[in-house]
């Protein structure tokens, strides 16, 4: 868990970096660049869904950018990449949907309690 979490911390601070710069210096995944989005479900900040769209260039790309958005998502509102997955990167490939080139995971920053 502890590999895992530093892995994930050293991609968001790449990305971090790589995010204050120009369209030309973007993060790619699998030296792909993937469109991603995360929204809130129901009103509610620590439930959400990451979206990515264009998996056909690449499915593993398109597996870490829309963990890294999940993850940067979270950081952001709560300051800590811990996720509790519905669907995410545990899910088995051949389990996780796939509509319009667009693949989505589900999951719940934990609050702090």
């Amino acid at each position: 868990m502890t590999k895992t979490r530093n892995s994930v911390l050293a991609l968001l601070c790449a990305a971090l970096v790589a995010g204050c710069s120009d369209n030309e210096n973007r993060f790619a995944f699998d030296g792909k660049y993937f469109r991603t989005k995360v929204k809130k479900v129901d009103r509610q900040r620590d439930e959400f869904t990451a979206t990515v769209r264009g998996v056909s260039q690449s499915f593993e790309g398109a597996r870490g950018a829309v963990l890294h958005a999940a993850n940067g998502y979270c950081v952001s509102t709560y300051g800590s990449s811990d996720i509790d997955w519905v669907v995410g990167p545990d899910t088995p490939a051949d389990q996780l949907r796939i509509v319009d080139d667009t693949l989505t995971y589900r999951g719940t920053c934990p609050q702090a309690q």
